[in-house]
């Protein structure tokens, strides 16, 4: 299929955290159509599945401002500039559970709503762990969570895990397990 051409972006709206587009698009049968959108991304982000050497997955517990309640999930955050995904996986997992990790494997990259935003988030598994604290930019500490892998389907079904990139990351989790 051919891409529409795009005839105009324009800023729709701005706040602190995020700008809108506009955006004029012609479709190859010259239909005219204005999408918005969030400004694509400038940096993409990262999401660790940490197993440490008892086989639990480390997992925190987060205040979510969206949902106004705390959330269990993977650490997770913004990669800097000129990092690799590993490096950015291995910087956070330090800053959020106090971990760092000697292996990556990446499960792969996810895009969470492709129709209004562009937004990488490189899915990484963490293995061979060892005890290392990076100050992080939380407003407050995390609560490490440690979650026994044997017990990974009671972690999809657990009410507290509920933000859709943590559950595709599980279910990656779970069939690179499988393929080992």
């Amino acid at each position: 299929m051919q891409k529409p051409d795009i005839l105009a972006i324009r800023l729709a709206a701005k706040s602190r955290l995020f700008e809108i587009q506009s955006v004029d698009l012609r479709f190859s049968n010259g239909t005219l159509r204005t999408y918005e959108r969030f400004k694509p991304a400038s940096r993409s982000a990262v999401m660790i599945l940490a197993l440490d050497d008892q086989q639990n997955l480390l997992l925190t517990y987060e205040y979510a401002v969206g949902t106004e309640q705390y959330e269990l999930g993977f650490p997770k955050g913004l990669m800097e500039i000129g990092e690799t995904p590993e490096q950015s996986a291995n910087r956070e997992l330090q800053e959020e559970v106090g971990f760092g990790a000697e292996k990556f494997t990446l499960l792969r990259t996810l895009i969470s709503s492709p129709g209004y935003m562009n937004n990488p988030m490189h899915i990484l598994l963490a293995e061979s762990l060892y005890p290392s604290r990076l100050e992080g930019d939380e407003p407050e500490a995390l609560q490490l969570v440690r979650y026994p892998i044997t017990k990974i389907d009671e972690l999809l079904d657990d009410p507290k895990f509920n933000e859709a990139r943590n559950l595709s990351a599980l279910f990656l989790l779970k069939k690179h397990l499988a393929q080992r």
